[in-house]
């Protein structure tokens, strides 16, 4: 087995639909493996030799529910994703072919392009962009799903980092440099300070060496910034993989297209807490560089002052 797929699901609507994009567009010796984190799915998955499912009574979150997947994983190599993206024709078959180029201290993505899931639409023919259910906002009549699943083809997301605080942010101005430029032509792949978090691969055997799902910082959250910096401050690098792309459904509009997981504003500043201080005060045991290190590999950032760059020095 070369790769295997764990996707952690927790009332996801279209892992189904996901579980079967990767069967019909992958192209190498992969398995998925979907562990349903105390909820079972709807609509169901169908039996597939791809296809492995488990499932946990109670919710243990999206680290743990990944953590399950990656024990049960027979591929060399292991890739998160999560649980409502589209993927391109081959796209294990070229990361896989990446890793042979680039080697085995890489932790990879593919660029990042936008969903395009669905729309509601009333029976009148009024349509409104995916996001939460209710009436038509022009005439007040109920509406129904209409899938379209496909990827948009703007933005093409190539590039990430994080602030001060930590905070994720897409980090177009390095998309600009010469270097960036540069490898991407070249070579086909670029550095990225972070990642996004829907998708990242790498070896198995790396993915436990370094704890890249580490369940001590919560349920959920922070994990770009948690494997990014693993992978860059233990000697490794962060790549996008320009040969292949993955689109990904964003739910930020509440209601009942929202996350499937509860975090209350308490909870996600405890993960960012000890996102920060594991890594800005360099305390992690697997570093060998400081995270300074890192911040002036990839300088100027956005939300970084030479004040803060400093005194993190």
């Amino acid at each position: 087995m070369e790769l295997s797929i764990l996707i952690p699901a927790r009332n996801e609507m279209f892992l189904a639909r996901t579980i079967e994009d990767i069967i019909q567009h992958a192209e190498a010796e992969t398995e998925i493996i979907a562990v349903l984190d105390g909820q079972w799915a709807e609509p169901g998955i169908p039996q597939h030799p791809m296809v492995n499912v488990i499932y946990v009574p109670e919710s243990i979150g999206q680290r743990a529910a990944t953590n399950i997947a990656a024990r049960l994983a027979k591929g060399k190599y292991v890739a998160k994703v999560d649980a409502h993206c589209t993927f391109e024709q081959g796209f294990d078959r070229k990361m896989l072919d990446a890793f042979k180029e680039l080697g085995d201290d890489v932790t990879m993505a593919p660029v990042m392009k936008n969903l395009y899931a669905f729309d509601w639409i009333c029976p009148d023919g009024h349509t409104r962009y995916q996001g939460p259910s209710g009436p038509c906002k022009d005439c007040g009549k109920e509406t129904t799903r209409d899938m379209k699943w496909f990827a948009k083809t703007r933005p093409n997301s190539a590039s990430f980092c994080f602030d001060a605080e930590p905070h994720f942010q897409y980090f177009n101005e390095y998309t600009r440099t010469e270097k960036f430029l540069k490898d991407r032509e070249a070579t086909g792949y670029t550095e990225t300070m972070s990642l996004q978090g829907s998708f990242f691969m790498c070896s198995r055997a790396k993915y436990f060496e370094l704890n890249l799902s580490d369940e001590n910082f919560g349920s959920w959250g922070n994990q770009g910034i948690e494997v990014a910096c693993k992978t860059w401050l233990s000697g490794g690098r962060v790549m996008i993989n320009h040969k292949t792309h993955y689109a990904h459904m964003f739910r930020t509009q509440g209601g009942d297209f929202g996350f499937p997981y509860h975090q209350s504003g308490s909870e996600v500043q405890k993960t960012k807490a000890k996102v920060k201080d594991l890594f800005f005060n360099n305390k992690w045991d697997k570093q060998v560089h400081p995270l300074s290190w890192l911040v002036e590999r990839f300088w100027p950032i956005k939300g970084w002052t030479q004040e803060q760059l400093d005194n993190l020095k």
